[in-house]
Formats: structure tokens, sequence, C-alpha cells
């Protein structure tokens, strides 16, 4: 089956796994929140016994792995291409939402540090951004 538009997240390789998950977690909820659900093909599954599980994308959901770096050359490119896209930097973690709020805004972009990226796109450009990013382990 193929499908018009690509969904894949970025995640650091050089941070610990359970930041990359609360990065993913954050980065995907924030990009839900702004995407029009039709996109996202959210499906509703069904037991034989009738419980269900609603909003699951049947489009498959790349995680890869890069370096801040090139996180942010792919989040640049998204960007420049008009893609929907999450970010999760460095300046997001650690004390209170006041915290982390005012710490991003008293840094340069260029000296964040990128935990992650989501990114929803047209699925041969996105292939194109992300095409040099191996899967997360």
């Amino acid at each position: 089956m193929s499908f018009t538009y690509k969904l894949v997240a970025i995640l650091n390789k050089e941070i610990d796994t359970g930041v990359a998950m609360n990065a993913l977690a954050h980065m995907t909820l924030g990009l839900g929140s702004q995407v029009d659900k039709t996109l996202l093909r959210l499906d509703t599954y069904e037991t034989q016994d009738g419980v269900l599980f609603p909003n699951i994308s049947q489009m498959p959901f790349m995680i890869l792995r890069g370096k801040s770096n090139e996180i942010r050359k792919a989040v640049s490119g998204a960007i420049s291409q008009k893609m929907q896209c999450g970010v999760f930097v460095e300046t997001m973690t650690g004390g209170t939402y006041l915290d982390q709020l005012a710490r991003t805004k008293d840094t340069q972009e260029s000296h964040l540090v990128y935990y992650g990226a989501v990114i929803l796109g047209p699925w041969d450009e996105v292939s194109l951004l992300t095409k040099r990013f191996s899967l997360y382990r």
C-alpha cells in the first residue's frame, strides 16, 4: 500500500532512551494538535469483542536517529518546504515549564541541542530529506 504523506521522527542518538522517548511524546503531541486528522489517516481498531482503540494511524511511523546538527538541517529543510514539523530541544527539559520557556528564549537557535524532530509531509520529499538517517535502535 502506498501513502501520500510520510510521518517520520528523528531522535538524537547521543541522548538517553528515556529522554528521547520524552522528546518523542512531546513532539508528536504537538504535531498532532496542529495537523488535519485526514492527513494522519487515523483509524479505529476494534477487537472481536468490541473493544475500540481509536486514533491509530494507518501510515507507518518511521523512527530514525541522528546527531543534533543533522536534525537541525532536516528541520530547516522541512520548514523551507512548508512541511509540518514538531521539534524538541535541550532547553525544554529541567525545572518548570516556565524555566524551560525562559531558557529557550535566552538561547540562540544555533546554540540549541536538538533532541528530536517529527516531520509530516509528502512521501517523496520527506524520504529525500531523511534518507541519510538510520533507524533508531
